[in-house]
């Protein structure tokens, strides 16, 4: 079973959920990188003015000297950390996956498999208004 790094807090993520999926459950998150052109701060969504974050902003930005990546450049590179029970089997693991989401009958999701049984767990992308009770 893989050691994942626990987050200490929400502001060093990029992306976190908590989900019941059928008879099982995922936890995942996705830690921010480090800017690879200054080294100073962790890259995330740009901020305005007013302090608050863009979060449908297209891009990613870096606090510090404001250096910019592309969302789908910048998520394409970063893990995703999923622990989760799972629904076929009810094997408790831990896994650690590209955070790629590739969409499933028009549905984007998070995909990765059981460590023992090799099923498929997808975390969906979220959306409102669907009237989703997924849990989260």
């Amino acid at each position: 079973m893989v050691e994942l790094k626990e987050p200490k807090g929400m502001e060093e993520l990029v992306y976190f959920t908590n989900r019941s999926i059928g008879s099982g459950k995922a936890r995942v998150w996705v830690f921010k990188q480090q800017c690879e052109k200054c080294k100073k701060a962790m890259i995330g969504k740009p901020v305005d003015d007013k302090g608050h974050v863009k979060i449908r902003a297209k891009e990613y930005q870096c606090p510090s000297c404001k250096y910019t990546v592309e969302k789908q450049a910048y998520e394409d590179t970063l893990l995703a950390n999923a622990d989760y029970v799972c629904p076929s089997c009810k094997y408790a693991g831990k896994q650690q996956v590209y955070f790629k989401r590739k969409k499933v009958k028009g549905v984007e999701m998070l995909r990765f498999q059981c460590e023992k049984c090799r099923a498929n767990i997808d975390v969906t992308k979220k959306m409102k208004g669907l009237g989703q009770s997924d849990g989260s």
